[in-house]
């Protein structure tokens, strides 16, 4: 397989985990500033924005976080060259240039959520329309990536759509956490004591982890047991552990395929090591932003290594 085709359909993968993240983060900053008064609102519209990176973006365009601003902004707005319809023509862009590597089925998929999206979003976002619009986002991606599962053949093709996405999903649950301890929180004192169970239930829903957080743990939320479930818990498909499992697991589909391993093999190591020895103890212990900020590094390293390791391969 050309480095080419490998890194369209890495990319591909990338931005359509990318835009679905972006779809359930809006949806859960959205239910929370419908509970919260003016004041409290814009203080969570402004966390959305920090936890995608776009502050600086953001603010060079608005002088407020309203939530119709911060909305469009995220979804369709052109001063952000991040917003959502612009991962969703990304992904399709890679998808068309790496055709013929993928199913029918799969590129059907992506055209299609392409040219929905597309129009949903051909004029600005309404708050009465919102809901529906992140509702057909979440809903593509599924689409999309059930067509993956149910029709591409186990090869290195496969290994590389599923590297980009756990490399995607794995910093997006990362940056979520991050964010909800050092930003909407009112004070430092507050970290890992019990905290207001609306926001808790913000963060479960911008992971699609609510209800099975709810099942472990029957119904309780607890601030210390909701990390441990976001970093620690192999069980759930969005934490960072699963995310690593299945990193490690691709790679090790790439090493055999190709007869040996990369210098991606040998980062995603030592990142795997440091949470083969971590407990939630231990993680809060050496201060959770830092752990948090040790893992978005490390997962961006492995994320480049796959990129030049694989670039000139055939």
């Amino acid at each position: 397989m050309l480095g080419r085709t490998a890194n369209g359909v890495f990319w591909m993968a990338r931005y359509l985990e990318r835009a679905e993240n972006t779809a359930r983060l809006l949806d859960a900053g959205f239910r929370m500033a419908m509970t919260r008064d003016y004041l409290t609102s814009e203080a969570e519209w402004r966390s959305l924005i920090e936890t995608v990176g776009m502050t600086h973006a953001y603010e060079a365009a608005h002088s407020s976080y309203t939530g119709v601003q911060v909305w469009n902004f995220m979804l369709r707005d052109k001063a952000n060259p991040g917003n959502v319809l612009a991962m969703i023509e990304a992904a399709r862009t890679n998808a068309r240039a790496v055709r013929t590597a993928l199913t029918r089925e799969v590129w059907e998929a992506v055209n299609e959520s392409w040219m929905l999206l597309k129009e949903a979003m051909a004029r600005p976002v309404r708050e009465a329309s919102l809901g529906e619009v992140l509702s057909t986002v979440r809903r593509q991606m599924t689409l999309v990536r059930g067509a993956m599962e149910g029709s591409m053949l186990r090869n290195e093709i496969h290994n590389f759509t599923r590297l980009g996405t756990f490399i995607e999903r794995g910093d997006s649950t990362a940056r979520i956490l991050d964010v909800k301890y050092y930003v909407l929180l009112p004070s430092l004192a507050w970290v890992g004591s019990s905290l207001d169970n609306v926001q808790w239930e913000s963060v479960l829903r911008s992971v699609a982890g609510e209800r099975s957080y709810r099942w472990l743990n029957a119904g309780s939320m607890d601030a210390r047991g909701i990390a441990d479930f976001l970093l620690l818990d192999q069980r759930f498909p969005r934490s960072l552990a699963f995310c690593i499992d299945k990193l490690r697991s691709n790679l090790r589909g790439l090493a055999h395929e190709y007869g040996h391993e990369t210098s991606a093999h040998e980062k995603l190591r030592a990142l795997g090591t440091r949470f083969h020895e971590a407990t939630i103890e231990s993680v809060f212990e050496g201060g959770l932003h830092e752990f948090i900020q040790e893992y978005i590094a490390c997962n961006r390293r492995v994320a480049l290594a796959i990129e030049q390791d694989y670039r000139f391969y055939a």
